[in-house]
């Protein structure tokens, strides 16, 4: 099968996006090959900004550089028109999500959230099918030639995977009939998976000595994916034969490379007072945006930084002072020199603060648990920050802390491995306890006497939680897990599920708090000759990133399935 072979990764950000393709053939070593982007800028990154461009009607016009690029060239009043979208990915992280929410671009006016993502995802798609087209002497392309492989957190509710799967089945990645062909990897498990094939000499010795990644069964490490916007931690085992187990459930936060800008802006605002800052961000979006994209290239390293300010961020604070020293007289950390704004690296480091100790918590609490870990490996765009890395070291030398050379491209690169051998992950742990509703005989003892009910077979006990997996259990890639169920009555006729999620390890009712609901259907059970001496059978599989319920009248072999659906109604 031709997707077997010819596999496209892409790493779709909060800050920044890329792809990586390989069409290696089976059995052969994947070297993946990383898009460069930006060159007819002057750059040359392995991934694009994160940014996407609406004309004033909501029709698509650009991504990436070129969508930064055309926003920040325009005039204030044509940028007040158009609908431009930044770090938008985490609008998905901790929200209720539903197909109809709305996302508000940078002139304030909203647009439908789900087709801002799939055109993003159109883009990223026709750009890595053209690229693969150009390097394969014209040789033509569509998506179903492919596996494709979409990067997701894994501290993500499965509500947010399910909304990017949609997103990708709307931009053309996979149809309803080729859907098995979309694989969602989570970003930790993908960067494992590449820095585990990794030579000593692809990582940074900083405290380590040259060591590479241990891939000898029952070595434990922690992998930390520093995201723009997430902090995404994982704890894997090597098994026998080099598969992972999942050894703790993903955690971490939303307090990735952004909050370090968010911290910067605000100093921003406090030097420019009394509304400076305010109307210069309302009234040149663009040019914030600029000075933005300058502040994220200074941020790797530990020194002063210079940042230019512009033409019409002076004009209007002149407007309010007549000389720009005014504004730093009382600020501690920055000054004026020459048209630009000089910060101290002392203050460059407190920036930072908010979010290292986020990281040191998340960590500790890994730590504290019992498991004999050996490395911390840091990846992501925001671990190429030496502030970051020195700060990890300092608080958890005595691990050896590893970070790859091209630690942005870890998670990119690692994402075709993954489509190539998705059950390289053999098992996770439970994000949920997962459960059906179902009646039982009721006894006083333990059921809540609102819940009883009678009829001819009996006094039964509604609404009952029968859990199926329970939160932190171990659950294998792809497993299916099978439940026997007799009738309530002799002369049932069909039988009804509801499926549930908590994140409570025992509710006993499904009204409970805390309990929702993800999927409901009915099996036909028309033959009852059988009476109260008939079953159905119920199989539950633990997709790679989906859940599905299957029933069967285990008489009559009548069937029903479903996909469970995590997103809210609207």
């Amino acid at each position: 099968m031709m997707g077997d072979s010819f596999i496209i990764a892409i790493d779709f950000g909060t800050t920044y996006s890329g792809y990586s393709f390989s069409l290696t053939p089976r059995g052969k070593d994947i070297d993946p090959y990383l898009k460069c982007w930006g060159k007819e800028f002057g750059k040359e990154t392995p991934k694009t900004p994160t940014c996407i461009l609406f004309d004033e009607h909501g029709e698509f016009m650009k991504f990436g550089y070129e969508a930064q690029m055309a926003y920040v060239r325009m005039c204030a009043k044509e940028a007040r028109k158009h609908f431009f979208f930044e770090n938008f990915k985490m609008s998905l992280y901790n929200r209720k999500l539903n197909r109809n929410m709305t996302i508000e671009a940078a002139n304030g006016k909203s647009m439908n959230t789900l087709k801002v993502f799939t055109e993003a995802l159109r883009y990223l798609t026709n750009d890595a099918l053209e690229t693969i087209t150009a390097n394969t002497e014209g040789r033509k392309f569509s998506a179903s030639d492919f596996t494709w492989v979409l990067t997701v957190p894994a501290i993500w509710d499965p509500s947010a995977k399910q909304f990017m799967k949609e997103a990708a089945t709307q931009a053309g990645i996979v149809t309803d009939k080729t859907e098995k062909k979309l694989v969602i990897a989570l970003e930790p498990e993908a960067a494992s998976v590449w820095c585990k094939s990794l030579p000593a000499q692809g990582f940074i010795t900083e405290n380590h000595g040259g060591d590479k990644l241990d891939r000898s069964p029952g070595t434990q490490y922690i992998v930390v994916d520093c995201g723009g916007g997430t902090i995404d931690i994982t704890v894997h085992e090597v098994l026998d034969g080099g598969a992972l187990k999942e050894l703790h459930k993903a955690s971490g936060n939303d307090l990735g490379g952004q909050t370090v800008d968010k911290k910067f802006k605000e100093f921003l605002r406090e030097i420019f007072c009394h509304g400076v800052w305010d109307e210069y961000e309302r009234k040149y979006p663009s040019e914030v945006q600029g000075m933005m994209h300058e502040f994220t290239v200074f941020k790797r390293n530990y020194d002063d930084v210079q940042i230019t300010c512009s033409y019409n961020l002076g004009s209007l604070a002149q407007r309010r002072h007549r000389n720009m020293e005014k504004f730093f007289e009382t600020v501690e950390g920055a000054s004026w020199s020459h048209g630009s704004v000089k910060i101290s690296k002392e203050k460059m480091r407190s920036f930072f603060d908010e979010s290292l100790n986020g990281i040191t918590e998340s960590l500790r609490e890994i730590l504290n648990k019992d498991l004999s870990i050996e490395f911390i490996l840091l990846v992501g765009g925001y671990a190429e920050s030496e502030i970051l890395r020195q700060h990890i070291i300092s608080n958890f030398g005595y691990f050896k802390v590893l970070c790859p050379f091209r630690a942005q491209e870890a998670i990119v690169k690692g994402a075709v491995r993954l489509g190539r051998n998705p059950e390289v992950v053999a098992s996770r742990k439970s994000a949920f306890t997962y459960g059906i509703k179902t009646t039982e005989r009721f006894d006083e003892s333990k059921h809540r006497a609102e819940k009883k009910y009678t009829n001819k077979n009996g006094v039964w006990c509604k609404d009952i939680f029968k859990k199926l997996v329970e939160i932190d259990e171990d659950v294998g890639w792809n497993e299916s897990r099978e439940y026997i169920f007799p009738p309530a009555d002799k002369d049932q006729k069909c039988m009804g599920f509801g499926f549930f999620h908590t994140q409570r390890k025992n509710p006993l009712y499904v009204d409970e708090w805390g309990v929702k609901k993800i999927g409901s259907f009915l099996v036909d059970m028309p033959d009852t000759t059988r009476g109260m001496d008939r079953q159905v059978k119920l199989e539950i599989k633990f997709g790679f990133t989906e859940m599905t319920a299957t029933a069967t009248d285990m008489e009559t072999r009548s069937t029903v399935s479903i996909k469970l659906d995590f997103l809210a109604k609207s």
